[in-house]
């Protein structure tokens, strides 16, 4: 527990101290919170505990116009003060970086390197989209032939890439947004042009829950930005059922792709035919 603790103050030092001695000792995946992170989750903190300037100021004891000062210029706060603040607020350092970790934005998209070392390995790939259906490392090893060593070899890896944050007994916490996208003209995106989207148009979408409709039209610009926005609306919504069904049994629920695109563009064999 102590080794734990002192992994996570250490890599949150660097984090919001780069200067600070221990630095050289540190190591750290993922990106980084800033100093005003740190002092936004300390105010939190005081906020929820009820404490106002003037009690953080006793228990300091400083003038409630230095805590004021102190919070104003947070980017030069001591890490000895976030060890006082810290004690005041009955709160260990390690819980605290968990708080302004927890804190930072989802990502909505995966740089270019990251999409090209996921695609790279078919297994990987596998694993990420499992992930991002939210499924238990139990539940991909009972779906395909990925063996326990190799889902953890893969959760581990997805984690040195900050897709996920891997916990003890290969649970896990998304560091993606559950609506996030492949990048358009990205690596992943090309292998599922090249390698999936025949398979998934081959199928005869008759089936319950199934849809398939080709619809073609001319509207304005503000129409197709208002209709392109309500798209991502049915995306989101998707994505929000999905969280819902994950309490059904799972006799009750079934896998599902949703596919939406939209764009100004005429099928390459009608092409000629264009005045």
């Amino acid at each position: 527990m102590f080794a734990c603790r002192t992994a996570c103050r250490a890599g949150f030092v660097r984090a919001c101290y780069p200067a600070h001695p221990r630095v050289a000792f540190c190591a750290t995946v993922g990106p980084m919170p800033s100093t005003q992170t740190l002092i936004d989750a300390i105010k939190a903190e005081l906020k929820a505990q009820g404490l106002s300037y003037a009690d953080l100021a006793r228990e300091l004891h400083l003038s409630e116009s230095s805590v004021k000062r102190m919070f104003a210029r947070g980017g030069e706060m001591p890490l000895s003060r976030v060890d006082e603040l810290c004690r005041v607020l009955k709160l260990e350092f390690g819980e605290l970086a968990q708080r302004v970790a927890e804190a930072r934005p989802l990502r909505r998209e995966l740089t270019l390197v990251q999409e090209k070392a996921v695609v790279a390995d078919a297994r990987l790939l596998l694993t990420a989209i499992s992930c991002l259906s939210l499924w238990s490392a139990e539940q991909i090893v009972a779906s395909y032939r990925i063996s326990d060593a190799e889902v953890t070899r893969y959760l581990a890896e997805l984690d040195r890439l900050g897709i996920i944050e891997l916990r003890p007994l290969n649970r896990y916490k998304l560091q993606v947004a559950k609506t996030f996208r492949w990048r358009p003209q990205g690596p992943v995106m090309q292998f599922f042009r090249e390698e999936v989207v025949q398979d998934f148009f081959a199928g005869g979408f008759g089936e319950d829950g199934e849809i398939l409709s080709l619809v073609h039209g001319q509207l304005g610009h503000g129409m197709a930005r208002e209709l392109n926005e309500r798209l991502q609306r049915v995306a989101a919504d998707f994505a929000q059922q999905d969280l819902h069904s994950r309490k059904l049994p799972e006799a009750e629920k079934r896998s599902y792709t949703l596919v939406m695109g939209m764009r100004s563009w005429l099928f390459e064999r009608f092409r000629h035919l264009q005045r």
